[in-house]
Formats: structure tokens, C-alpha cells, sequence
């Protein structure tokens, strides 16, 4: 892989971590205050089709984007007030929230547009562009400039706004949660709601305006990708997003510039899944993996108790004894076979992540202590 493929690579990234990021940032706003939210898949997908159908519908991607956020923030709505209001169970008002916007973005978009439950292709103005810095030079004459250009033009210039915005929001969360008195209030309120309240402080006032926050980020995410990432709405086009965004909040331990890394990662992968298609690598690698993945395993479980350590312990050693026929194999057939990996797992890779991070082999997480349980004040 060259440096120019390698940066291509890397502005895929970037273009589909956005999402990620701002819901992995939304569900932190949340999830700070002591709101658990399973929702923000479906609010993403909520925005994303309203988005998409008022930007075709006015021909503006501005009043879409506004469209979309009031979307998400409604569903927010709906979310903090059987959570915090009613005290429902804030699981099963996520769900419920996820089963209501898969099944109104299909149904209002066949009704409105007669298309299968998608909408119309947004033309020049209903979309999101592109945005070129100045002296970046087009993909065709990539190849001609040396590797400053390039990653100038490449990876840095060429993105959409909402890009540049959901970088811009990583420090500005930062700020608002460790460097400002209303960071330090919702933080406390999803720690210790009653010593917050005792102070005089309103949790009830403080939980709502998380969500919202949470509500107003799911929206840009879901805008991006209808009016930038894509052009058009498309049924389930959130496609587990916000589930993995969740994941990447566990894999971040609820911290905003972790949080980046954490969905770059995503994005590389899915990056990967775009990009590459039959990957061909030397069959002595599979073992390799295999051999690390054993020895990992292994080393995972030595501290756990006597029952995880004989059935880990034994899935290790059995997947390090595959590794070892596949060397024995692959000797004898020459150390040249190749083997191609399929398209299916390439495609599965962010998901199979999903399922590493929340199995916890990222180390122990810690969320907030009162996450998940409604206040009720004391008399």
C-alpha cells in the first residue's frame, strides 16, 4: 500500500466515522446526566429521512439540517419524558424509540414520495458539497505532487461541513463538561442526583438539557448522512450506527477525545469494508492470528475465576492448536499459497468489534453511577 492509497484510505475514514462521532459524543451528553440511550439509532434514522425529505422538498440542505435536528430532538423529547418525567424504564424507551423510527421513516417515504420507502436523489443545493482549501489540487493529479500535497488535498481539504463541525465538536465537549459549571453539574447529577439536588440544583432541569443536547447532535449525524455522506434517504440507511457509536462510548469510558479515537477506528473499518474487496494475504498470516488471538485469550482469562479459566482457556488452546495445522499445512503446500479472505467478513468487521468492546476485552469501563435509574427526590 502506497502513501497516496494509504491516505484515501484514511479520508474514508474520517468521511464515515463522522456519524459515529457525533452520536458516540450525543450518547456522552446523555449518558453523563444519568440517561442511558439505546434511542439514538432510531433518532438518527428519524433525522436522516426528514432531512433528506425537506432539503428535496424546499431544495434547501439548511432547512433540511434544521428539519432533521427537530426530528431527533422530538424523539429526545419523547425519550426524557418517559425517563425522567414518567421514570419508565430508559431501555425500553430507547427500543421503543428504534422500532418507531424504522417503521415511520419506511411508511411516511412511500407515502410521500412512492419510491419503496426511499426519497428522490437531492440535486445541487439540497446537499451538502464538498469544500476545497485553497491550492488543493484534484484527485487525478495526485499522483504528480509530493506527500505534503497530498495530505493537504487528500485527507485535510474535500470534506463536507458537518465534517469540519464534528471535529470542532470534540474540544467543544471537552470544555463544556470538564471547564464550565454546567459540565460539572451534569456530571455530578449522573453520579450523585441527590447531593446535586440538595445544592439546589435542578436534576430534573439538567437531564432534560442533556437530552436535548443529545437529541441535537443525533440530528447533525443523521443530516450528514442523508445530505453529505449520501444523497438521498434510503430504508435503514443508520445501519447499526448508533449501536456501534455506543460501543465506541464504552470503548472511550465516557471521555470525548477518547471518544475520536474510538470511532476513527470504527470508520477505519468500515473504510476497509468500502475499499477492499477479496483481499488476497499469505495463508502463514491467518495462523499468525489466529496464535495472537489464542495467546490473548489465554491471558485474558488467567485472572478470572476456575470455571471462566477451563472454558476461555480451553477455546484458546483449541484455537491455538488450529493455528498450528494451518502452519503445519501451509508449509508443506509452500509459503507462497495465498488465501482469499471473503467479502462478507471484511464487511463484518465494525460489527465483530462491536461485539469485542462490549464483551470487555478494552479493560473494565465504569459509567456514570446513578446511569439508568430514575431520581426521585426525597421529602
Amino acid at each position: 500500500m502506497d502513501f497516496l492509497t494509504l491516505l484515501q484510505v484514511l479520508d474514508s475514514s474520517l468521511r464515515l466515522a463522522t456519524p459515529l462521532l457525533l452520536a458516540c459524543l450525543a450518547g456522552l451528553f446523555s449518558e453523563r446526566a444519568g440517561i442511558f440511550d439505546i434511542g439514538l439509532e432510531g433518532k438518527i434514522l428519524a433525522s436522516a429521512f426528514v432531512s433528506a425529505a425537506v432539503a428535496y422538498t424546499t431544495g434547501s440542505v439548511w432547512v433540511g439540517l434544521l428539519a432533521g435536528i427537530g426530528a431527533s430532538v422530538m424523539l429526545s423529547a419523547i425519550h426524557g419524558l418517559a425517563s425522567i418525567t414518567l421514570r419508565g424504564d430508559q431501555i425500553i424507551s430507547g427500543v421503543a424509540i428504534n422500532f418507531l423510527a424504522a417503521g415511520l421513516t419506511v411508511v411516511v417515504a412511500q407515502a410521500w414520495f412512492g419510491q419503496g420507502g426511499r426519497t428522490p436523489p437531492l440535486q445541487s443545493g439540497g446537499r451538502f458539497e464538498p469544500i476545497n482549501f485553497p491550492g488543493a489540487i484534484p484527485s487525478k493529479e495526485m499522483a504528480d505532487v509530493g506527500p505534503v500535497m497530498q495530505l493537504y488535498s487528500e485527507l485535510l481539504s474535500g470534506h463536507s461541513l458537518l465534517v469540519y463541525v464534528a471535529l470542532l465538536t470534540v474540544p467543544l465537549s471537552w470544555f463544556v463538561l470538564y471547564q464550565t459549571r454546567f459540565g460539572l453539574r451534569l456530571r455530578a447529577v449522573g453520579e450523585n442526583p441527590a447531593a446535586v439536588d440538595t445544592a439546589g440544583i435542578s436534576v430534573v432541569g439538567m437531564r432534560y438539557a442533556a437530552v436535548i443536547i443529545c437529541g441535537v447532535l443525533c440530528g447533525i449525524a443523521g443530516a450528514y448522512i442523508a445530505t453529505a455522506l449520501q444523497a438521498n434517504f434510503t430504508k435503514d440507511m443508520s445501519a447499526g450506527r448508533g449501536f456501534i457509536a455506543l460501543a465506541a462510548l464504552i470503548f472511550a469510558k465516557w471521555r470525548p477525545w477518547y471518544a475520536l479515537g474510538a470511532c476513527l477506528l470504527f470508520g477505519f473499518f468500515f473504510a476497509v469494508d468500502n475499499r477492499f474487496q477479496n483481499i488476497l494475504l499469505p495463508a502463514w498470516s491467518l495462523s499468525g492470528v489466529l496464535l495472537l488471538t489464542a495467546l490473548g485469550l489465554v491471558s485474558y482469562v488467567w485472572r478470572k475465576d476456575l470455571l471462566d479459566k477451563i472454558v476461555l482457556g480451553g477455546l484458546g488452546f483449541g484455537v491455538a492448536f488450529v493455528s498450528i495445522l494451518i502452519v503445519i499445512s501451509v508449509w508443506s503446500a509452500g509459503m507462497s499459497t495465498q488465501i482469499k479472505i471473503p467479502v462478507v467478513f471484511i464487511q463484518s468487521l465494525p460489527y465483530i468489534l462491536t461485539v469485542v468492546v462490549l464483551a470487555g476485552f478494552v479493560g473494565k469501563a465504569i459509567p456514570p453511577r446513578s446511569g439508568g435509574a430514575p431520581y426521585v427526590k426525597e421529602k
